[in-house]
């Protein structure tokens, strides 16, 4: 019972540690009107690698949740609203506005609240340990090739941009 009770615990702060990040990230700044931003929508606006930053600092969230025996739906559904925030986000000033709005990490949080509620953190539901890491390298091989992609998009519209210039002055 003691060994139910420090994992129930450990949970525990490992779940209030990522409420406090998914607000960190998606809604820690009070705007007038009651909306609220995060760090990440900022992080969108450094070109080339702000949205790569973003995109690694949110899939932490997706490693814990893997690690706390979120399902692979739930991690598919969590992966997915990553990568299309992370997709999005490439897009100049389009993609700045729905960092801001989307808020993939404060819906993350929820997907994993979700589900540990209705499973009652009941282990015996979850995969194995061995499984759960497949599915976190998995998440996180996928989270590495969007990052890969965006910066190779990236360099493609600054390369564009250069041999515009090129083109005009010459």
């Amino acid at each position: 019972m003691a060994v139910q009770d420090n994992h129930s615990s450990q949970a525990s702060r490992r779940l209030k540690r990522l409420r406090k990040f998914s607000r960190l990230l998606d809604s820690s700044i009070p705007l007038p009107g009651g909306y609220r931003i995060g760090i990440d929508g900022f992080l969108g606006l450094i070109p080339g690698v702000g949205d790569i930053a973003g995109g690694l600092a949110s899939s932490y969230i997706i490693i814990e949740a893997a690690q706390l025996g979120a399902s692979t739906t739930t991690l598919l559904r969590m992966v997915f609203n990553v990568l299309l925030e992370s997709l999005v986000g490439v897009i100049p000033f389009l993609g700045d506005v729905f960092d801001f709005i989307w808020k993939a990490n404060d819906k993350n949080f929820a997907l994993l609240e979700k589900q540990l509620q209705a499973t009652k953190l009941n282990r015996s539901q979850n995969s194995s340990p061995e499984r759960r890491l497949q599915k976190t390298a998995v998440i996180l091989i996928v989270l590495l090739l969007l990052g890969l992609l965006s910066l190779a998009y990236v360099s493609f519209v600054i390369l564009r941009y250069l041999i515009g210039l090129a083109a005009g002055a010459a």
